[in-house]
């Protein structure tokens, strides 16, 4: 007997031996089979979806939790685009959180929405006797006051404030942790925003990194979010590089660095595991500190790599050495080559064709950089929504000549490269409907068409969501089609993203999402 039936839908399947189907069957969590295969069961419940279109669960493959639920939670100033409007927000707040000398975090700083950076000088006239810091909503920069740089070791570079990258590690590690419970509740929040979007799987992009990590036990903090029913889709945790140590394994094992115990990707279960190794090259295109291989338009500088590039490539080697999948971000083109370099280099110290890594964002990849990708057999884990709400500043920065190579899609999969889509929240719109729209589109929010060459089809942006986004996971054996045998996850829509208009893809509602074959009400 089955458990539930679902009858009276369009199921689009993305499995290319039955593309769509009308009934689907679930049994303890698992599709049991399409029309003809379970029509004739009895089963405990039959749910008449009155037409509407079903796909697999949409699979976010590059997300932040734990931040993005802190931030929907901390005092913001975005939206404000003078620099009094910002400094009086922030004097309301400071005046109002704690005790002279607690910390006051303010999320929403972008300085092109300002024309400017804020200064220090500028915070202190607002801090009432607080340590401040206002993240980059890019999460590669911060700004704090004169209280937090005096606090910081001798030589750390900032620009009046201004921390970028690395140097933004010392002020970080000033600030008390977050505790498990705060993080967890804030993970379940964002957790529930993604199942309100159709998602049902996701990859936490970096915990215990001193850029993007909250505590030295947050994995912890996913594991009580999920013991205490707060974690209600599949989370893979990737976890930051700079957590492996050297190790003393045995000669044969060839495994220079570490975690403790050997633990790697794929530990864990379906609703909680660990993924990718998490490697940063380089910066971020909002922060200006994406490594170019030629400058910024308009600028006198070609961004940052985040570390040496050869003590880059010694972590990614040493990763890959280990058994690690890698997710290694690089965002500009030099940090693709320092990135294509190191993989070519593990892949000749010990072969691993079935490795799948990825490169995170591959936001501006030269014609050259293809083939290369392609050889590699690496994943471009793409975030659409960049474009269409930052598009038209990113074109702008890159110039005429390279706009068209920005977060390509169609040259990847021409040269074979799998095309992984993903939000990168909160950093942007998590929306994977309105994503698809724009891999389809090209247009940016204003309607400003950027490297049009590189639409694809409504059903290989589709599959950029499902399909795709499971392999880069490792999850494809269980996830990514409404295969029989496969989780019963899903997403039911108000309409079928292949017949509507383009332009109405991104407000096709989300009717309800199913995980292990259960309606989450979201």
């Amino acid at each position: 007997m089955l458990c539930t039936r679902l009858t009276n839908a369009r199921f689009l399947t993305m499995d290319p031996d039955r593309p769509v189907a009308h009934d689907l069957g679930i049994w303890r969590g698992r599709i049991a089979g399409l029309d003809e295969e379970i029509t004739g069961l009895p089963a405990r419940e039959v749910i008449d979806l009155q037409g509407a279109t079903v796909l697999p669960g949409f699979i976010d493959a590059h997300v932040h939790l734990a931040w993005t639920g802190l931030k929907a939670a901390t005092p913001s100033i975005a939206g404000r685009t003078r620099i009094d409007d910002v400094l009086d927000v922030v004097s309301r707040v400071t005046a109002g959180t704690g005790s002279p000398g607690d910390w006051v975090s303010v999320a929403g700083y972008d300085q092109r929405a300002l024309g400017r950076h804020l200064t220090a000088a500028e915070l202190d006239t607002v801090s009432h006797g607080r340590k401040v810091f206002l993240l980059h909503d890019s999460g590669h920069g911060c700004v704090v006051n004169s209280a937090v740089l005096a606090r910081l070791p001798a030589g750390v570079p900032h620009e009046n404030g201004f921390l970028a990258e690395g140097a933004m590690a010392p002020a970080r590690a000033l600030r008390p942790p977050y505790a498990q419970r705060e993080l967890a509740e804030a993970i379940g929040r964002a957790a529930r925003g993604c199942l309100a979007e159709g998602i049902t799987a996701c990859a936490e992009a970096g915990i215990g990194s001193v850029l993007f990590g909250h505590s030295p036990v947050e994995l912890g903090a996913y594991q009580l979010a999920r013991d205490e029913g707060l974690l209600p889709v599949r989370v893979q945790l990737m976890v930051a590089a700079e957590r492996l140590r050297p190790v003393g394994a045995h000669p044969d094992d060839r495994v220079p660095r570490a975690l403790e115990l050997g633990l790697r990707t794929g530990f864990g279960d379906d609703r909680l595991s660990v993924g990718a190794l998490k490697v940063w090259t380089d910066g971020g295109m909002m922060a200006r500190t994406a490594a170019l291989s030629a400058p910024y338009e308009g600028l006198e500088h070609t961004g940052q790599l985040q570390d040496d590039p050869d003590v880059l490539t010694d972590t990614i080697v040493d990763g890959h050495l280990a058994g690690w999948q890698l997710a290694v971000h690089a965002i500009g083109d030099r940090a693709a080559d320092v990135a294509l370099d190191a993989l070519e280099q593990a892949q000749r110290r010990r072969p691993r064709p079935g490795a799948r890594h990825r490169i995170e964002h591959a936001g501006l990849i030269r014609p050259d950089q293809l083939p290369r990708l392609a050889r590699l057999g690496v994943s471009a884990v793409v975030q659409p929504n960049f474009l269409r709400y930052f598009g038209d500043d990113y074109a702008e920065i890159m110039g005429p000549g390279r706009a068209p190579w920005l977060y390509r899609g169609r040259s990847f999969l021409d040269h074979g490269i799998p095309l992984v889509g993903s939000s990168d929240r909160p950093v942007a719109d998590g929306s994977p409907l309105r994503a698809v729209q724009f891999m389809v589109e090209r247009a940016s929010a204003s309607g400003r068409v950027i490297g049009p060459d590189e639409g694809v089809t409504v059903e290989q942006a589709l599959r950029a969501y499902t399909v795709a986004g499971a392999f880069a996971c490792r999850w494809d054996d269980r996830l990514g089609s409404l295969t029989p045998g496969k989780y019963a996850d899903m997403v039911v829509l108000g309409d079928d993203p292949r017949s509507v208009d383009v332009s109405r893809i991104g407000g096709i509602e989300v009717v309800t999402t199913y995980v292990d074959g259960r309606d989450t009400g979201v």
